[in-house]
C-alpha cells in the first residue's frame, strides 16, 4: 500500500523503441516527472479546458487543434512555473553514436592508460561523429555502420561482430581514423569483448530514467515515491526504478558540473496507475508530449502542433534536460570538467544493467 502523505512524482514517457534507437518514425525518446496532486491536476485541466469530454487528457490528441495551443501553452506554463517538474529528452541517433564511442573505441584507448571521459572527451567525438561522420566516412557506409553496431550490441554472434568490422573497414575510416581505427585498422579485441557483454544492448531507458532520477533526488524534500501508467512501455521503466529501490550500496557520483548521484535513493516506492483515474499522470503525458513534439519540429521531421519557441522559453535550465550533439566543445568541457561519467557507466552497468565490461 503507497504511503498517501510521501511526496509523488507522476512520470510518462514517449518515443520508447527499445534497443532500435534507429526507428525511422521515432527519432526523439524521453520522459517527464511532476510532482504534482490529483486534486491540483484535476483543477488545472478543468480551468485549462473546461469543455473537455474525452475521459483522459491526451497531449496528442489536444495539439492537433490549433484552438487548443493557447491553452496548452497557459497549462504548461502553470505547471513549470508551479510544481516540481523535469523533462529528459534525447536524439536516438545521437545516442547510437555515444554508445557507439563507449563501446567501439574506448575501451581501445583506455587499455592504453588513457581516461577517454574525463572532460566529456566521449561526448565531444561522439557529437562530432554524429554531425560530420556522413560526410566523412560515406553517407550510405556511416548509415551500415550505425545498424551494424546496433545489431552487434543486441545480437553479440561472431556474425554480428565480424559484420561490424567489415562495415568499420569498408567507410573511409582514415578521414578520422582516432575514431574508426580502432575496429577498422585494428579490430580491437577489447572494443569487440565490450560490444559482445551479457546484458547490455542500446536500450536508453536507464539513461532516461538516470537523468529523471538525478533531478527528482535533488527537488525532493525526503523520501517521495513514483507513479506511472500501465503502458507496455512503461513497463520496462518500472523494472528499472525497482532495481534502483533495491540498491542500497552506498556511493555517490558526480554527474554533471551541477549534479550528482547517490546511492541509497530516497525514492522508496513506484507504483503503476491507470492514467484514466489519475489526471497528474496525464500531466506528465502533457509535458513530455509537448517536449517531444518541440524536438520533432525544430528538426524539421514534423510540422504542426505548438509553436516550439514560446513553449521552450518556459522552462527553467534546471527543468530540461536534453543530450543533443553540440559542437561547443568549450563549453561542454567546461561542463563535464572533473565528472565521473567513465565510473558512473561501469558502475551502473555492473550493479543494475548486467556484468560489467
Amino acid at each position: 500500500m503507497a504511503d498517501l502523505a510521501m511526496e509523488c512524482f507522476r512520470i510518462d514517457e514517449s518515443g520508447y523503441t527499445g534497443f532500435d534507437l534507429l526507428n525511422a518514425d521515432q527519432r526523439f525518446q524521453g520522459a517527464s516527472a511532476i510532482a504534482i496532486d490529483d486534486d491540483d491536476a484535476k483543477r488545472l485541466i478543468k480551468q485549462h479546458f473546461p469543455r473537455l469530454q474525452a475521459p483522459e487528457l491526451k497531449y496528442r490528441a489536444l495539439s492537433r487543434r490549433q484552438s487548443n495551443h493557447p491553452r496548452l501553452l497557459g497549462l504548461m506554463r502553470d505547471l513549470l512555473s508551479d510544481f516540481k517538474c523535469v523533462t529528459y529528452v534525447c536524439d536516438k541517433r545521437f545516442m547510437l553514436t555515444l554508445m557507439f564511442v563507449d563501446y567501439a573505441v574506448e575501451p581501445y584507448y583506455y587499455e592504453r592508460g588513457f581516461d577517454f571521459y574525463a572532460n566529456g572527451q566521449n561526448y565531444a567525438m561522439a557529437s562530432m561523429l554524429h554531425m560530420a561522420g556522413p560526410k566523412l566516412l560515406g553517407k550510405p557506409q556511416f548509415r551500415r555502420l550505425m545498424a551494424s553496431f546496433q545489431r552487434a550490441m543486441k545480437e553479440k554472434s561472431d556474425e554480428a561482430l565480424n559484420d561490424l568490422v567489415a562495415a568499420a573497414r569498408a567507410t573511409n575510416w582514415e578521414q578520422i581514423p582516432e575514431v574508426v581505427g580502432p575496429l577498422a585498422h585494428y579490430s580491437a579485441p577489447e572494443c569487440l569483448q565490450a560490444i559482445a557483454t551479457p546484458g547490455l544492448n542500446t536500450d536508453v531507458a536507464m539513461i532516461v530514467l538516470q537523468s529523471l532520477i538525478t533531478r527528482m533526488e535533488v527537488m525532493a524534500n525526503g523520501p517521495y515515491r513514483v507513479e506511472h501508467d500501465q503502458s507496455k512501455n512503461l513497463a520496462t521503466y518500472h523494472e528499472l526504478l525497482q532495481r534502483f529501490i533495491h540498491h542500497e550500496e552506498s556511493v555517490q557520483f558526480r554527474a554533471t558540473e551541477i549534479t550528482t548521484l547517490s546511492f541509497p535513493l530516497k525514492l522508496h516506492e513506484v507504483e503503476q496507475v491507470d492514467s484514466k483515474n489519475t489526471p497528474a499522470v496525464q500531466l506528465a503525458d502533457v509535458m513530455i508530449g509537448a517536449a517531444i513534439e518541440a524536438g520533432n519540429n525544430l528538426a524539421g521531421l514534423r510540422t504542426g502542433g505548438l509553436d516550439p519557441e514560446p513553449l521552450l522559453a518556459l522552462y527553467a535550465d534546471e527543468q530540461f534536460i536534453h543530450m543533443l550533439p553540440s559542437i561547443d566543445f568549450e563549453e561542454q568541457r567546461r561542463f563535464r570538467q572533473g565528472t565521473q561519467g567513465g565510473e558512473l557507466i561501469n558502475y551502473l552497468a555492473a550493479n543494475l544493467m548486467g556484468p560489467k565490461r
